[in-house]
């Protein structure tokens, strides 16, 4: 069993920060890569962020510059700092991570249940 938990969603004023933290717990055998989505209201959930297991990261053009995404392998966390945030930024964010569960089996993806942002005055 895995367990993906996020934390740190709210409300926040245009221009302002928020961090969002994800944690990946269980029968967890290797990570590879551990990332965030987004999905609001009436749209289709849209990649954010990604970063692998070796440091590289991959941003959505809508956040390149804005965003940054870390991670840390011995605690099986990935954190996404948001700076600059506009009202098109409010969603409902998930947090994914691509495991695997024992040697030799393929990678899957597990998901959060989601934390909201909202970004309003």
């Amino acid at each position: 069993q895995v367990q993906v938990v996020e934390s740190g969603g709210g409300l926040v004023q245009p221009g302002g920060s928020l961090r969002l933290d994800c944690a990946a717990s269980g029968s967890i055998f290797s990570i590879f890569a551990m990332g965030w989505y987004r999905q609001a209201p009436g749209k289709q959930r849209e990649f954010v962020a990604r970063i692998t297991s070796g440091g590289s990261t991959h941003f959505a053009d809508s956040v390149k510059g804005r965003f940054a995404i870390s991670r840390d392998n011995a605690k099986n966390t990935v954190s996404l700092q948001m700076n600059s945030l506009k009202p098109e930024d409010t969603a409902v964010y998930y947090c994914y991570v691509d495991l695997t569960l024992s040697a030799g089996t393929v990678p899957v993806d597990y998901w959060g249940q989601g934390t909201q942002v909202t970004v309003s005055s």
